[in-house]
């Protein structure tokens, strides 16, 4: 083939390409996590929705009997997971800074009280954890998931924290969580305002 011929083959090739439809991209099989209904995150100013939820401190914890004090509320994935378990380290191991700034730490899931009772113990956590079993909390504070993998559908919490001032308002929220060096902005935070 001559020089021109090439170059005519190449430029039709090229306009054929261009006007078929684009193909259609392989699918992950791990789609994009979606919140289970609209519920959205509560905002900065924003009334911090009202709970009440069994604890590992005994009896169950109300949110409304904690108005004056500043609440670190975080909501995680699961108990004794690498990344849960180190947040939760995290959270103990400043457990001296954030008690001299007067914060009251809550950690969420929806695994029961037994299995927080066992996680508690087993990394000597120093605050509640706070079993939201049926994911009601969960979702009216807008953390709540649901994925598809391999073709079965599951519901979970996305790792999320929310400081709560003195009189029940959303002071701040960390949506998407990346746990390295997540306590320290908490503790920076709060330390502030």
């Amino acid at each position: 083939m001559s020089r021109l011929t090439t170059l005519l083959f190449a430029a039709t090739f090229a306009l054929a390409a261009a006007a078929a439809p684009a193909p259609a991209r392989a699918q992950s099989s791990a789609p994009a996590a979606a919140p289970m209904d609209s519920t959205a995150l509560p905002q900065v100013g924003q009334a911090a929705p009202d709970f009440s939820l069994a604890s590992t401190a005994g009896g169950t914890q109300k949110l409304d009997k904690l108005k004056g004090r500043t609440v670190v509320l975080y909501f995680y994935p699961k108990d004794e997971t690498p990344g849960c378990t180190k947040e939760a380290c995290d959270f103990r191991d400043h457990r001296d800074d954030l008690k001299r700034a007067g914060v009251v730490v809550l950690g969420v899931s929806m695994d029961d009280l037994a299995s927080h009772r066992r996680f508690r113990a087993k990394e000597k956590l120093t605050f509640p954890l706070l079993a939201d079993t049926d994911g009601q909390v969960s979702r009216a504070y807008g953390v709540l998931r649901q994925r598809e993998r391999d073709g079965k559908s599951f519901t979970y919490i996305e790792r999320t924290t929310f400081v709560i001032d003195k009189t029940g308002h959303i002071a701040r929220v960390w949506p998407k969580v990346s746990v390295s060096g997540h306590v320290e902005d908490v503790l920076a935070f709060v330390r502030g305002s």
